[in-house]
């Protein structure tokens, strides 16, 4: 297969065949537009949704291929939308676009929505169709203001051609497009705080059930998708289900290709479309080129900063959900970050668990009190006035804000990375635990889950 790069290295051809997402790229980096996108076979997929297919047959098709989220949590996209309601008199139903991108590391959507503003459009359009959804929202991160001009040019364009609007394409659908500027907070990405935002209310997580399929925005049928899981849609429409799935590498349960990259001090960080299923070794070595001169590997998080900490001797791991399960951590994004062996373990998690501390919608205890103190305990740590008993402390948070203690998925993410750090590099938090401070009473501490 035929792979790629675009960003500072543009070095092997894309093609429409291997990479549905990136091929309309241009080389300098500039937007497509709607006459360019069109003659680059753009909106053909709508065309061919609009005449040639039920509702049903397109959420089957999707529900077909296998394509999964790529916001991060991986859920089958076609059942999802599966749960949408079938009763016909139900005549409001929202689609809603998460472009929240606050993961640290990552950016993919960004260039998405940048380069490529209609191929999600298109995506959107024909999600709508399926859905029956009269009207759609893009939530973008606010501070997202060249994607937020580019996607408002785009939207105007497309309803000047009749692809937005009332009776699209001649077929008794309408479907509205609006863009929504969020107010910068990393909970919005979580789907029901997003819907709270868009309401205007405060961006705290919905209780659950009902899920916003049954009760979303304004108290409507709602679904929610990312932006690149919904930029794949076109492409499955227009050249199969079969096709699709061949794209993925031998081994990968996950279909088509996905939007992966590297940061850090490595020699080419970029962002490339790659087939699920490749190593991260390829990822690392072939298209980021390894680390820079005078860095060597140290760790790596496979997808944003919610996710664990790896060695280097997980680079064999195959990049999709269930490969880099194996290997103890999730795939998360798919944008990778390197750690060079310059970087302290302890002062990195301080200041990513700031970063979610801060981040925090403060409704659950768990979250709201227990990020604040791992970040204490963790300046302490690295301040070298760490106490005999800190790291147990912080393992007993780890375990506190795990999966299914929380009301959201926050705490878990944050805690991830934290708990992996501390698994691979106990040596260097045990560095900051001063000799000579007494430990904290053990009442003061969270008993270890299992201990």
């Amino acid at each position: 297969m035929t792979l790629t790069s675009f960003g500072p290295a543009n070095r092997i051809k894309r093609s429409a065949e291997t990479h549905p997402l990136t091929w309309r790229l241009r080389d300098d980096g500039e937007a497509v537009w709607l006459d360019e996108y069109q003659a680059k076979n753009g909106y053909a997929a709508a065309r061919k949704a609009f005449a040639d297919m039920a509702q049903d047959d397109i959420v089957q098709t999707v529900k077909d291929s296998g394509l999964k989220g790529r916001g991060g949590a991986g859920f089958p996209t076609g059942v999802k939308w599966g749960l949408m309601p079938k009763d016909e008199s139900i005549n409001i139903r929202y689609l809603l676009c998460n472009a929240d991108e606050m993961e640290p590391n990552t950016w993919k959507d960004r260039m998405l929505m940048e380069q490529l503003p209609h191929l999600l459009i298109e995506g959107m359009l024909i999600s709508a169709r399926a859905l029956k959804t009269y009207r759609g929202y893009i939530f973008l991160r606010g501070e997202y203001t060249t994607a937020a001009k580019h996607l408002n040019r785009a939207v105007e364009e497309a309803k000047a051609a009749g692809l937005l609007g009332k009776n699209i394409l001649g077929s008794g659908f309408d479907f509205e497009l609006f863009v929504h500027t969020g107010a910068g907070r990393y909970i919005c990405g979580e789907e029901t705080a997003l819907i709270n935002s868009l309401e205007g209310r405060r961006a705290n997580p919905r209780s659950k059930p009902p899920f916003p399929a049954a009760v979303g925005v304004w108290g409507k049928p709602t679904c929610v998708n990312n932006v690149e899981t919904l930029c794949n849609v076109p492409a499955i429409i227009a050249d199969g289900v079969d096709w699709y799935k061949s794209l993925a590498r031998e081994g990968s349960e996950d279909m088509g290709t996905k939007l992966m990259g590297f940061s850090g001090k490595v020699k080419n960080p970029g962002l490339w479309e790659l087939p699920f299923g490749v190593t991260a070794r390829e990822l690392f070595e072939d298209y980021a080129d390894g680390m820079r001169d005078g860095y060597k590997l140290k760790a790596w998080q496979p997808g944003g900063a919610g996710t664990g900490f790896l060695l280097p001797e997980h680079l064999d791991a195959q990049m999709y959900a269930g490969g880099i399960a194996k290997v103890g951590t999730r795939m998360g994004t798919g944008l990778a970050m390197a750690v060079d062996d310059s970087v302290n373990m302890v002062s990195l998690l301080r200041n990513m668990e700031q970063f979610f501390a801060r981040e925090s919608c403060g409704f659950c205890t768990p979250c709201r009190d227990g990020l604040p103190w791992s970040v204490k305990l963790l300046m302490a740590i690295e301040n070298g006035e760490g106490q005999a008993g800190d790291i147990e402390t912080l393992l007993g948070l780890v375990g506190f804000l795990g999966p299914g203690k929380t009301f959201c998925a926050h705490a878990p993410g944050a805690v991830e990375p934290l708990g992996s750090a501390i698994k691979y590099f106990r040596h260097e938090f045990e560095a900051g635990i001063a000799p000579t401070r007494a430990a904290v009473p053990p009442l003061a501490r969270p008993i270890v889950v299992g201990a």
